[in-house]
């Protein structure tokens, strides 16, 4: 006979940290800290270990704790059918809301229906779910290359200009990374991969079938072959995987804000998040447009934290954008003070999926796009090139840019390498709710000159017939007897 049990996981948010140590930071984080003053607080501080026990003792394991929200992942079995009348469930969260250290009790994720496939093989298209998952199908191909979508934003003369995210910590945040520890694209880039972390339920192999939108997502920052190059191969990664593989709960945002976490303590200067929430499995957790606003969900919180202790966070701002019940941003896209990144095709206009901004509140959204419509990334099951669509693809390109820029700048914060990001958008004086300031041009936000040697970007790359040309020190492509900039903007 089998013993069947239904399973509830809760975030229970604690009232202070009573008896709690500040955590360990790697030495790397510490001379940061010390380096851009960033001040010792509470949140550095871990949860009480009092409280933990006492959730324990009460029928709770603890899957994780959140120093920066004050609070525990908690899951709490029952058998099932549980006995009439016995209250088993009501009793142990009475319990555990009679606690005087307990503030608040969060449902993250029920007992609702299993689906019968994984989220990545379900029969709604990928991208129509959220911005996590965002590959339409396109044909193979080992001789695709990624300097057209890096022309986009003038990545490929900073490359030449030696700036390739040097001396920069990145960690992808993502779901599976299916094949990365084998796959051949990283190669040349293994030695730079610090290490990887699970903070999901999952228990299958990290690099096993768990879905493959982190290594798609990795391949852009870091895969490097004789046709292909990633936004930032020089810099180091951390691989981090939050997404779970068959459910979608506010769980996930609970994990993702420990990988935060985790970043933070290690060091990590940059966050690539291709990940955004807005609806779930139990419709009863969905968001509203409302809940945009970055204050609302904990791993929008999370994020602006992140940003102010010395990381900059870019993330995918969801694919959502021809839907026709929820047209906007996913969260923590929605979070103040981070890059969050819309996509356009190599043509530099805004693919039809890319989510609407603004945020609820009213910030500009996105702040930045790169090219996530046929973007060229990895098949992990292959190994070859191929193409795929989202903002899932355009967010590590924004953040491999970014990685480069940094590397121009060493000693700048990431709110300063931020800001050069944004001031060097094609829209930033006119912003929208599409583009939101636009396309980055790497050479402007780096503050590098602009030579003749820059211009070893292909032609080819833009079009057959186009020739480019240094107007006063700036780029400009010529095609069929009109004038573009790199970005693709049409000059007078």
């Amino acid at each position: 006979m089998k013993l069947l049990c239904l399973l509830f996981i809760y975030f229970v948010q604690f009232t202070d940290k009573q008896g709690s140590e500040p955590i360990l930071f790697s030495e790397r984080a510490i001379e940061q800290r010390e380096r851009w003053n960033i001040k010792t607080d509470s949140l550095d501080y871990a949860v009480s270990p009092v409280y933990l026990d006492s959730l324990q003792h009460l029928g709770a394991t603890i899957l994780h704790t959140s120093r920066w929200m004050n609070g525990a992942t908690i899951k709490i079995a029952y058998p099932h059918p549980l006995p009439e009348g016995t209250g088993e469930e009501d009793d142990i969260i009475s319990k555990i809301l009679a606690c005087s250290f307990v503030d608040t009790v969060y449902l993250t994720r029920d007992e609702v229906p299993m689906p019968l496939a994984p989220k990545w093989e379900r029969g709604v298209p990928a991208d129509e779910k959220r911005a996590s998952v965002g590959v339409r199908r396109a044909s193979a191909d080992d001789k695709l290359g990624s300097e057209e979508q890096l022309g986009v934003y003038n990545l490929n003369a900073l490359h030449e200009a030696g700036y390739k995210g040097q001396g920069i910590v990145m960690a992808v945040i993502d779901g599976g990374f299916q094949n990365a520890n084998t796959l051949h694209c990283f190669d040349s880039v293994r030695s730079q991969i610090l290490g990887h972390y699970d903070f999901t339920d999952d228990t299958g192999d990290f690099f096993g079938e768990t879905g493959p939108h982190g290594s798609m997502c990795l391949s852009t920052i870091a895969g490097l072959t004789d046709t292909y190059s990633g936004a930032a191969t020089e810099a180091q990664y951390y691989m981090m995987r939050s997404e779970e593989y068959l459910t979608e709960s506010p769980k996930e945002l609970d994990n993702l804000v420990v990988a935060m976490e985790k970043a933070d303590s290690l060091g990590v200067n940059i966050l690539s998040i291709s990940l955004g929430y807005a609806e779930f499995d139990n419709p009863n957790f969905n968001f509203t447009y409302a809940d945009m606003n970055g204050r609302v969900s904990r791993a929008s919180r999370a994020a602006t934290i992140a940003a102010r202790k010395g990381i900059l966070v870019c993330n995918a701002m969801g694919n959502e954008g021809n839907k026709e019940n929820w047209k906007y941003l996913t969260a923590p896209a929605d979070a103040d003070s981070i890059l969050s990144v819309g996509a356009v095709g190599v043509d530099s206009t805004i693919a039809a999926f890319s989510s609407y901004g603004p945020s609820a509140d009213g910030r500009v959204k996105p702040e930045a796009c790169a090219v996530g419509y046929q973007t060229v990334i990895v098949n992990p099951s292959t190994g070859l090139m191929r193409k795929g669509n989202g903002t899932s693809f355009a967010c590590p390109l924004i953040a491999g840019l970014s990685a480069c820029v940094w590397s121009a700048h060493p000693d700048e914060t990431a709110m300063q390498i931020r800001q050069r990001i944004i001031n060097s958008a094609h829209k930033l004086d006119n912003p929208d709710d599409r583009y939101g300031y636009g396309i980055p041009d790497a050479m402007k936000a780096a503050g590098v000159p602009v030579t003749t040697e820059s211009l070893k970007l292909k032609v080819e790359s833009l079009k057959s017939s186009a020739r480019k040309v240094l107007e006063n020190g700036q780029i400009v492509i010529l095609i069929n007897g009109e004038r573009y900039t790199l970005t693709g903007m049409k000059k007078g």
